[in-house]
């Protein structure tokens, strides 16, 4: 059975549990209203049971290639993606004066969750983009916000999460990463970063690495880290790519699942990087990325346990074995027939449900 977003469900959640007729009051969203999203979300679920779910086969039997520092995605993302940006679905919920949609958080979150059902090795990468946009929009300067928000909401370009060190594990405390002041203003990033999520790949245009790293005179520990803009290609004062900054791929992971999304190892060799608001705040502005990842991971919870519900179900359905226990037939019957069974796919789909409200 090909996966079915379950849209009924994920618009019962927003119109009775996200105090909708609270969010709708919003001068925000005054112009939205149920059947809106039901129509934004119907497209989103065709779009991910259509074009999404069938890659993720092909992206964990193949996984993202790496050659000499490129990485090359596996069959069909490449197109998938180029219609996910085509479509908009990038912009669902960041704000209209920066070219976004302008929906409601939870209608992302219900986005999340179909996306990341259909194929989560796609689905991080939009994920962390969403996460990079978060953090400039509450930190970056104008300046910053002009040249970067309007293609990572578009998705022509992609955002990614620079935090640990092959030294430094969990305790970002011990990232030595430099960042050296330049006579112009920007800073030179030298060091080695590694579970860089879609750190390198053949998506977008250009990746924005946002890194944690180290000025001269920063103190020791994590309270003097600083947040650095570092683009994966340069940007031209009119918005046009430049020249390819100093970051190169050196590898990426092998992996168990997901394997069509490319964890890299990332070095800096005198990158030109631009600072975040003030120095030593960055692991204060990094909890903004931080913590938008950890709330979608929690959806990619619920997407997962949907997905494999949706996969016992038909499984279920198909598999004969045994006669049932009433007696009702002399013959072996589907498993689904089993009271043991149902109850096991009727907790499964409590859980999900229980986690997705």
């Amino acid at each position: 059975m090909p996966f079915q977003p379950p849209v009924q469900d994920l618009m019962f959640c927003i119109e009775h549990l996200s105090h909708w007729d609270k969010v709708s009051a919003l001068d925000t969203y005054a112009d939205y209203d149920l059947p809106d999203i039901h129509a934004a979300l119907d497209a989103y679920a065709r779009f991910c049971s259509e074009q999404i779910a069938p890659l993720s086969h092909i992206g964990d039997t193949l996984g993202a290639r790496f050659d000499q520092g490129c990485v090359t995605m596996p069959e069909g993302d490449v197109q998938a993606y180029t219609q996910f940006v085509k479509m908009g679905w990038q912009a669902l919920t960041h704000p209209i004066e920066h070219g976004g949609m302008g929906l409601p958080r939870a209608v992302g979150a219900a986005a999340v969750e179909m996306l990341n059902a259909a194929d989560m090795s796609f689905g991080l990468c939009p994920l962390l983009t969403d996460g990079a946009i978060e953090a400039l929009l509450l930190t970056g300067s104008d300046d910053q916000k002009a040249t970067y928000l309007k293609p990572l909401i578009a998705g022509r370009w992609s955002g990614t999460m620079n935090l640990t060190e092959p030294q430094a594990g969990s305790d970002l405390g011990r990232v030595s990463t430099k960042a050296s002041l330049r006579s112009d203003g920007s800073y030179g990033i030298s060091g080695t970063k590694i579970f860089i999520t879609y750190g390198a790949h053949d998506l977008t245009e250009n990746i924005i690495h946002l890194v944690l790293a180290r000025t001269s005179d920063a103190p020791a520990g994590p309270k003097g880290l600083s947040l650095f803009i570092v683009p994966q290609k340069m940007v031209n004062p009119d918005g046009t790519l430049g020249t390819g900054n100093a970051v190169n791929c050196v590898s990426i992971e092998h992996k168990l699942g997901v394997r069509a999304s490319p964890t890299a190892m990332l070095n800096y060799d005198d990158a030109t990087g631009f600072l975040i608001g003030g120095e030593n705040c960055g692991l204060e502005y990094m909890f903004i990325m931080m913590n938008a990842a950890r709330f979608s991971v929690g959806v990619q919870g619920v997407a997962t346990s949907e997905r494999a519900y949706q996969r016992a179900l038909t499984y279920a359905r198909d598999r004969v074995q045994s006669r049932p226990v009433n007696g009702q037939s002399a013959q072996a019957v589907p498993i689904i027939s089993h009271p043991d069974v149902r109850r096991m796919l009727l907790r499964m789909r409590s859980l999900t449900e229980a986690g997705r409200a």
